[in-house]
């Protein structure tokens, strides 16, 4: 099975590091995110599950719940949970999903044959409040990910939710942003007070609105 952009993020059983969870039942109304690992103690992954412990309270400020996912049983991700907080001077402050058997990892698309059909691939998925798939990100065994990039995207995510805008490339937090199509140049006053600049008519620049 293969998930896609706007799918319901499939719900699910599982053991955790910090005990069985129904997985919709923990997602309740949040954002979170859903991270993949080829294995327990390996050296790439215990680099991310560091840094995302590192960078947890900033995930906590935008509301979003953090879950890994690694096929070895909970046993040897507890052992392994101790390896990260030593060598990554930190402490491993979310769940990581057992997926022995890959029940969790099929039903996301995270095995891919042509890499390994014995070991879930490097992938993000972000997941909205309407437990809606809202991006899917797939890397390389051999190229961590850039958590400080899946932030940026979660503000973008979050701001573009509940305001008539896109980010433009390179966006960050901060930046101006851009007025979508579906909103006529002479509606923009009264929908983004901040003003706007219009480069082309189908370019319409303003400051971020929730700043």
């Amino acid at each position: 099975m293969s998930i896609r952009l706007g799918d319901t993020a499939p719900d699910f059983q599982a053991e955790t590091s910090q005990g069985p969870i129904q997985f919709h039942q923990w997602l309740n109304n949040s954002w979170a995110i859903l991270f993949s690992h080829p294995a327990d103690f390996t050296p790439v992954c215990t680099t991310e599950l560091g840094t995302v412990a590192r960078l947890k309270p900033e995930f906590d400020k935008r509301g979003v719940k953090v879950i890994a996912l690694s096929v070895d049983p909970v046993a040897s991700h507890l052992e392994w949970i101790k390896d990260i907080n030593e060598t990554q001077n930190t402490t491993v402050n979310y769940p990581i999903i057992a997926d022995p058997v890959f029940e969790v990892s099929k039903l996301y698309g995270f095995v891919h044959p042509n890499a390994s059909d014995k070991f879930t691939v490097r992938s993000v998925a972000i997941i909205g409040p309407d437990k809606k798939i809202k991006l899917l990100i797939t890397y390389p065994a051999s190229t961590g990910r850039n958590f400080n990039e899946i932030l940026r995207v979660i503000d973008s995510l979050q701001l573009t939710a509940n305001y008539s805008v896109a980010t433009p490339a390179n966006w960050e937090h901060g930046d101006d942003v851009v007025v979508i199509p579906a909103i006529k140049t002479e509606d923009i006053p009264a929908k983004f007070p901040k003003g706007f600049k219009e480069i082309k008519p189908y370019l319409r620049i303003t400051p971020q609105p929730n700043i």
